[in-house]
């Protein structure tokens, strides 16, 4: 129950950098959240777009498997491997903040699945 939880919050998140990435990524909220310029958001702007829907599969991965309750096991398993992968790259070649942001947080999740 308690990795139920922690995965859909892990999904959320991944909704959230969706939104930032593909909708907000030149506006202030998106601005303010990867700390850049208007100039630099708006030469980088279709990139991150397509970083935002790699997000929301991530997103649609882990909600998929929580809509199938136990028979989801597997899914979810592989879906918080590859969001602690992309937690770590992402840490290793853009920002640390990305290790608690992104990969901790799946990694509990996916701790917590494995114990369960």
């Amino acid at each position: 129950m308690i990795a139920n939880v922690i995965i859909a919050l892990v999904a959320a998140l991944h909704v959230y950098f969706l939104v930032l990435e593909m909708f907000l990524w030149d506006k202030p909220p998106g601005l303010r959240a990867f700390g850049q310029s208007h100039e630099r958001a708006a030469a980088t702007k279709v990139l991150a777009a397509n970083q935002g829907l790699y997000n929301g599969f991530l997103a649609a991965g882990l909600l998929w498997g929580l809509s199938l309750g136990a028979d989801g096991h597997a899914i979810k398993v592989f879906f918080l491997t590859c969001v602690v992968v992309a937690g770590l790259f992402g840490a290793a070649t853009a920002s640390r903040k990305i290790l608690f942001v992104q990969a901790l947080p799946a990694a509990v999740g996916l701790g917590l699945l494995l114990l369960g």
